[in-house]
């Protein structure tokens, strides 16, 4: 059947697809719109199971939090280029995917790719997308994190993201020293928050290296487990959170300077997502 020209650039203003493949899914479908917006997503599909082995380190990381700070998001959107990361579309579409997660709160990815957007499931969402670009994209990092005062932070041009929850409800000074030491958690990589919160196994294997070590510098057996714990204590301080030294101030260590910000001020918790 004979497609026109217009037909053609509606489905493709609506879909983003090439020409050619909008002209052959109206032809493949008889000229019936819907059809071939069907038609287009599971090209789409096809795409991204035939780049279902490529690797897809690039993308954007997307951290938000809600208006009242109950409440933060990060995404990971995925992409085989920074060519396509960095477009200004991609990182919209990354967005989107954000404030549809803020919005909805679903427990996991899979819960995530079943919401609607815009009248189909963002799952197919992401298909229309591949379909579009060319490459495999696809969200592969979601975390939640609810509390009286979350805070989000983006490092380095969407290549990071940090949620922090605060103990304290939000102010102008506390969410500013959560900015803070969101860049520190950026920066620092800690751990936990603290050093209770510091998983058995990493304990265990401190102590084993900081045994090893004091064995192979030949001090008395009787002492080995007192150095070991000595190492251990200065672990904690180099990577957990709240016994870090202040990347702002050295003089202080993270949990001194929340407390001169504002009485029992300290941090639940922390997400750090980056892409890789």
């Amino acid at each position: 059947m004979s497609i026109t020209a217009s037909e053609v650039n509606k489905l493709r203003q609506q879909t983003g697809a090439g020409l050619m493949d909008c002209k052959n899914a109206l032809q493949e479908t008889g000229g019936d719109f819907e059809a071939a917006i069907d038609f287009l997503r599971k090209k789409g599909a096809k795409i991204a199971a035939k780049r279902a082995d490529r690797e897809a380190t690039e993308g954007a990381v997307i951290a938000i939090t809600n208006d009242d700070k109950t409440t933060g998001v990060i995404i990971v959107l995925s992409a085989e280029t920074d060519f396509v990361a960095k477009n200004e579309g991609f990182v919209s579409f990354a967005r989107e995917i954000a404030t549809l997660a803020l919005t909805n709160k679903p427990g996991d990815i899979n819960a995530l790719k079943a919401l609607d957007m815009n009248g189909v499931s963002l799952e197919s969402k992401l298909l229309e997308e591949v379909a579009k670009i060319g490459e495999k994209i696809d969200v592969v990092k979601y975390e939640l994190v609810e509390g009286a005062n979350v805070v989000a932070y983006i490092h380095g041009a969407n290549r990071m993201g940090v949620l922090v929850e605060l103990s304290n409800s939000p102010s102008d000074s506390n969410v500013e020293a959560g900015k803070d030491v969101a860049m520190q958690i950026a920066a620092m990589n800690p751990v936990a928050v603290d050093k209770d919160q510091v998983n058995t196994s990493i304990v265990e294997r401190e102590m084993q290296i900081g045994r090893e070590q004091a064995i192979a510098e030949g001090k008395p057996e009787a002492i080995i487990d007192k150095i070991a714990e000595g190492k251990l204590q200065k672990f904690y301080k180099e990577n957990t959170l709240l016994n870090q030294d202040f990347v702002k101030d050295s003089s202080k260590s993270v949990a001194k300077m929340l407390a001169d910000v504002e009485s029992g001020l300290t941090v639940k918790q922390f997400k750090r997502v980056q892409l890789g």
